[in-house]
């Protein structure tokens, strides 16, 4: 009997050891830790507890039946995070350079059932060169079963990948489908096609960095949720992401008790939105003295920065927040903001997570690029997700609310159930100048002094439709608040809407316009 303990603790021990210590050696030089190390600041301390640690490759090719090593590159199991269930899975680059086989992907998929059949997250720690080349059409099918997998859990559990060396060719869906990507700086990258390709097939030179690395994906492409600046920072990130997501999509995100009072108001609000409507203003400032303790996790930071969404807490519950930021490009949608502002709300819309939205919009924009880019079908993302969702939804206009914008931005007309309003708020079919100039054409051509009319003329609009009373009055806004009481207002709206149940005509699922 000790003859057989001591075989399994020897292959233990080789699984342990990955692909050796010049291996491990060149993953530390490289400015990466190993799977089992980024394993171990990820949960909670001695909470993993590792699945299939003796599998090994069935593959007779190329030589490979001499190469084998216990868990075949990839480390899959289970722990806890602040004391909640988590599966998860990470490349063991050492091995095979991370590689997927067949078996490791059988590995995987194993892990992502179990989550889907218990309801808890699954975070995957990709630092792989892709599929196993000498077991062709097996590694290949299992990438598809683990994409398979990915588009099965989509709004049942949430999904978190983390990209923390290579992630190239069909290896990038997974990351793709799943809700949050976290890549890191300098020692991550994601492309379909490489820097070599490319090159060759049409003569650019570009580098893997400037092609696919974090900086690209979380600023430019939007791939990229967030960014960190080494492993251990974005361990943390993928915490701290956990801690307000619920574990699937039958539970409530996790409360936290505060000592920042639900009744709090705070007169520093009264002036964040400037008394002149051109002038800009950063919106995070409202955000930040509105949630609990100023504690709000911003997500998409580097990407379409004309809109802000991220997580928050309001009297202890979690809350998805989006809003227009004056502060970049005057607020106004465009592609990108809309793209973004659409999957954040149906990521809060699948996982019970309300919605506030801080609406200061004057409206889409304009241009031939946007239009052949098709702003068109894309700002109906936005206006889809917000009509879809039915989730708690409670909006605040703090100043202008144009236009189609001001329908999409969680407007009363398409279910939201609360709407506020500023005593700034400007809700109108345009801007007062655009207005006087549609108006009044023929009127200021004929002007004696065209600018002393103008102005005269623009005041007058401002205070027959550019306010919100006309709105308050028919009932589109259901109250007009100062910005000193928005989170005591704020959190007594979504306490009254805590129960709510709302259902939509039957179907099999809606069909965005993608």
């Amino acid at each position: 009997m000790p003859g057989r303990f001591e075989e399994l603790e020897n292959r233990l021990k080789a699984g342990r050891e990955g692909g050796g210590p010049e291996r491990l050696k060149a993953q530390h030089d490289a400015g990466k830790l190993t799977a089992r190390e980024r394993i171990e600041l990820l949960v909670d301390p001695g909470s993993f507890e590792e699945t299939d640690a003796l599998v090994e490759h069935d593959c007779r090719d190329f030589g490979m039946e001499d190469k084998r090593v216990p868990g075949d590159g990839v480390v899959t199991g289970f722990a806890r995070v602040d004391g909640r269930p988590l599966f998860l899975f990470a490349n063991d680059f050492t091995v095979f350079g991370g590689s997927l086989s067949e078996s490791n992907a059988r590995k995987i998929c194993k892990i992502m059932d179990l989550a889907m059949k218990v309801g808890a997250p699954i975070v995957g720690i990709n630092d792989s060169g892709g599929a196993r080349i000498q077991e062709g059409v097996g590694s290949l099918g299992g990438y598809a079963d683990i994409f398979l997998r990915n588009t099965l859990a989509s709004g049942v559990v949430p999904q978190i990948s983390l990209i923390m060396g290579p992630c190239a060719g069909g290896a990038v869906y997974s990351p793709a489908i799943t809700d949050f990507v976290v890549m890191t700086e300098a020692t991550s990258y994601m492309f379909i096609t490489g820097p070599d390709v490319i090159k060759t097939v049409l003569h650019e030179d570009i580098s893997k960095e400037a092609l696919g690395g974090a900086h690209t994906h979380a600023s430019v492409s939007g791939v990229a949720h967030f960014s960190a600046g080494d492993d251990a920072s974005a361990l943390g990130t993928v915490r701290a992401l956990l801690s307000f997501l619920p574990s699937n999509n039958q539970e409530d995100p996790p409360a936290k008790a505060t000592q920042d009072p639900p009744d709090r108001r705070d007169d520093a609000l009264n002036t964040v939105v400037p008394e002149n409507a051109n002038l800009p203003y950063d919106i995070k400032k409202l955000i930040y003295g509105v949630v609990d303790d100023g504690n709000f996790l911003e997500v998409h930071r580097d990407f379409a920065q004309n809109i802000v969404v991220g997580f928050g807490r309001l009297g202890g519950r979690v809350v998805g927040i989006v809003a227009n930021q004056p502060a970049f490009l005057a607020g106004v949608l465009d592609i990108k903001a809309s793209i973004k502002g659409a999957r954040f709300v149906r990521f809060c819309d699948c996982f019970n997570i309300p919605l506030v939205t801080f609406e200061d919009v004057p409206g889409f924009l304009p241009g031939k690029d946007q239009e052949h880019g098709g702003i068109i079908v894309h700002g109906a993302k936005l206006l889809f997700a917000f009509a879809e969702a039915t989730v708690p939804k409670v909006t605040v206009i703090t100043r202008k609310a144009y236009g189609g914008a001001y329908c999409v931005m969680a407007s009363k007309h398409i279910r939201t159930d609360l709407n506020f309003a500023y005593p700034t708020a400007e809700i109108a079919v345009m801007g007062p100048e655009g207005a006087v100039n549609v108006l009044y054409r023929k009127e200021l051509g004929q002007a004696a002094d065209p600018e002393a009319a103008r102005a005269q003329m623009v005041g007058a609009y401002r205070e027959t439709l550019a306010n919100p009373y006309v709105a308050a009055r028919k009932g589109f806004i259901d109250a007009v608040i100062l910005p000193s009481e928005t989170r005591p207002k704020l959190i007594n709206a979504l306490s009254a809407l805590a129960n709510k149940r709302e259902t939509t005509p039957p179907k099999k699922h809606g069909n965005i316009p993608l």
